[in-house]
């Protein structure tokens, strides 16, 4: 009996690439990634394509919300706003408005237009920026509009696999899915050393460092 069709968000980072692997597992895949006008947007791309080889999904789409870039309001694409090198009290400046709801509301297109029945998306609520639309109580609620918004012959549902996990979890189930975290590219400033520096940096770093394993992507430090 042939596997049923999952749309994967693939950012190119690391949680992403984890999520496609668990995916994998028990559903063919649909890579989507989404261009926004991110700083590192040309770099994750080419990660992205990279993962695509690795994984041979049965399809994959690159979308466009650079719309995103043209709201603004975040230092992600708002070259003028700098990078935070230091922890910030509130939600950091890289939070990007609605962002995971944007890209979902793509994948649910994407999914319904190709008879996927799944969308997986990397978000995690433990070791994480503080994002407002990376809780569980934000994914019920767009599985709710799912339903609402779509046909009635379409069921889809989000699943967030890593939702509940540290970094460290998530590198430790990386490794024993064998996901290319040398592929990989969580940077939010530099395309080809990262900065280290970042609080994306920071997390991954500190997450390898508990994992006791060795990031094979270079850094400046």
């Amino acid at each position: 009996m042939q596997k049923e069709l999952a749309v994967v968000l693939l950012s190119a980072g690391m949680d992403s690439a984890v999520c496609a692997s668990v995916a994998s597992l028990n559903f063919r895949l649909a890579l989507l990634h989404v261009q926004y006008g991110q700083r590192t947007a040309l770099k994750e791309l080419e990660c992205f394509y990279k993962l695509c080889a690795y994984f041979q999904p049965e399809k994959n789409f690159v979308a466009s919300a650079m719309f995103l870039k043209e709201i603004g309001a975040s230092s992600l694409t708002d070259e003028s706003k700098p990078i935070p090198e230091k922890e910030e009290l509130s939600i950091p400046s890289t939070y990007v408005p609605f962002r995971n709801g944007i890209f979902l509301s793509i994948a649910t297109a994407w999914a319904e237009a190709i008879g996927a029945t799944r969308i997986f998306i990397g978000v995690n609520q433990i070791d994480f920026s503080g994002y407002p639309d990376c809780r569980e109580s934000f994914l019920k609620a767009f599985n709710q509009a799912i339903q609402e918004g779509t046909k009635p012959e379409t069921h889809i549902i989000i699943e967030a696999p890593l939702l509940h996990l540290s970094k460290k979890e998530i590198i430790q189930l990386g490794i024993q899915l064998k996901t290319p975290f040398e592929l990989t590219w969580s940077c939010y400033q530099n395309t080809e050393v990262a900065c280290g520096r970042c609080s994306s940096c920071k997390l991954r770093l500190k997450a390898f460092e508990e994992a006791n394993l060795k990031d094979p992507i270079p850094y400046q430090l």
